[in-house]
């Protein structure tokens, strides 16, 4: 079963992802990497660079990007708000009922990542969603920055 809607369009993707970079000034990262050469650091060092607060979700690191790291979503102070999410697909639904029982109120997962079972317990859990998309990417295509 097909669960898509409307706002899976790509013009409406390219929205929901806009809005969410004018909307969130921290970005909670699951599956953040202490190895610089991964993207699951680059990408929240990039997004540090450009003023948003990262708040790296590990279970195995102390310090990411210079921030302390918290081992699961529920560990992080609430507010949590946007979850930024560094895990394979099979992963992202339990990822996504993490974010729900966090307090999210909006879930991206990464480019390459998609789940439909995570875009639905997003969406009835009344998150803003976005899938397979890079946070760099849409920061330059928007240019919106902190």
């Amino acid at each position: 079963m097909d669960d898509r809607t409307a706002a899976d369009e790509p013009g409406a993707m390219d929205d929901v992802a806009a809005q969410i970079l004018r909307t969130y000034d921290t970005i909670t990262v699951v599956g953040a990497s202490a190895d610089p050469a991964k993207a699951a650091n680059e990408v929240p060092a990039y997004m540090q660079a450009r003023g948003w607060r990262i708040v790296p979700v590990n279970p195995r690191a102390d310090e990411i990007v210079g921030e302390r790291v918290y081992r699961s979503l529920a560990d992080v102070p609430k507010p949590v708000g946007l979850v930024d999410v560094f895990r394979p697909s099979a992963d992202c639904a339990e990822v996504a009922r993490a974010a729900v029982a966090a307090g999210a109120t909006a879930l991206w997962l990464q480019l390459g990542i998609t789940s439909p079972e995570a875009r639905r317990i997003a969406r009835d859990a009344g998150l803003a969603y976005v899938e397979d998309r890079c946070l760099i990417i849409e920061q330059r295509r928007t240019g919106i920055t902190r």
